[in-house]
């Protein structure tokens, strides 16, 4: 098995796999470097049971996980610049009928179907800050469960909660700005 061999074969599905969930080129290609030096070294532990895509992209999971550890480290928490939470809610924490999220016009599955919506998407959480970006791509991407995503970015259930609150919050009032808008109740 050889690095040449294994970055001819794969690497354009490596590069897409990382390129989602990493917004920078320097992690997303020492990733896929430390995963072929992992493949060729374990090489001799592959046995087989799946496709050597498949063997590959899950040690490259791995690998971003790590890139996640080691910015959640070194990356301080900062709020996004947001409107007041509080504009959206009357004193009794229910939401403000002009600012209630209304139902989209189509799925969010047919939505992110059309190009547009998933290039505006990426845009969007491209602008979070790191640790909240970093949250959303391992609970909505990855498919994480809270203890594990608490684990591995090192924050409590109930700050983890909060950021993805605000996580999501800022992508929806992103979408909106870009003419994504959702339809009245």
């Amino acid at each position: 098995m050889q690095a040449d061999d294994l970055l001819t074969k794969h690497g354009d599905a490596l590069y897409a796999f990382a390129r989602q969930r990493l917004d920078n080129d320097d992690d997303i290609a020492d990733c896929i470097q430390e995963t072929l030096l992992a493949a060729i070294k374990g090489s001799a532990g592959f046995e087989g049971r799946s496709a050597e895509r498949t063997w590959l992209i899950g040690i490259l999971k791995f690998k971003i996980i790590d890139v996640f550890r080691r910015r959640s480290r070194e990356i301080p928490y900062e709020a996004p610049e947001m409107n007041d939470e509080s504009e959206s809610f009357d004193s009794h924490g229910h939401w403000q009928k002009q600012r209630a999220p209304r139902s989209w016009a189509k799925t969010p599955l047919e939505e992110l179907e059309g190009a547009e919506l998933a290039e505006h998407l990426k845009r969007c959480i491209g602008h979070l800050p790191g640790p909240m970006r970093i949250a959303l791509t391992l609970r909505e991407l990855e498919g994480f469960s809270t203890p594990e995503i608490c684990k591995t970015i090192g924050v409590t259930a109930t700050n983890l909660n909060v950021m993805l609150y605000r996580a999501r919050l800022h992508l929806r009032r992103c979408l909106e700005e870009a003419g994504f808008q959702g339809t009245e109740n």
